[in-house]
């Protein structure tokens, strides 16, 4: 599972094609992803923001911003993880998903965490 490191902050992703919400006919491909988050470091962050570089097999680029993960902004203390579960539609049948996700430290610092690259893929495709 592609996975990144940033400043003690572990971001794991994974996606699975959704054939039930998929309309190939249609360029309609739906995929989702299951994301772990895992405070490595000594110090308690809050995911404030999402930033998302999603990217079709025609190189079309769509980004997407907003205040946190599903609805929430987690605090995680040293040790701790968050897991949640998204989905994104492009209309090709391969992509990938990228980002960053700004983490704030109590003490008011500011980072981003990086999001891997991950693959958008329908199974029987060869990127």
């Amino acid at each position: 599972m592609p996975t990144a490191l940033t400043e003690g902050v572990r971001v794991t992703v994974e996606s699975k094609y959704l054939e039930e919400h998929s309309q190939p006919d249609e360029n309609r491909y739906a995929f989702a992803y299951f994301v772990t988050i895992a405070n490595e470091g000594a110090t308690r962050v809050q995911l404030r923001r999402r930033h998302w570089i999603i990217t079709d097999g025609n190189a079309h680029v769509q980004e997407v911003e907003g205040p946190g993960v599903v609805g929430e902004q987690p605090t995680l203390e040293p040790g701790d993880e968050h897991n949640y579960t998204s989905g994104a539609v492009i209309t090709t049948p391969v992509g990938t998903m990228e980002g960053t996700y700004e983490m704030h430290e109590a003490s008011g610092r500011v980072f981003q965490a990086e999001i891997p690259r991950f693959p958008l893929q329908m199974p029987g495709i060869l990127q």
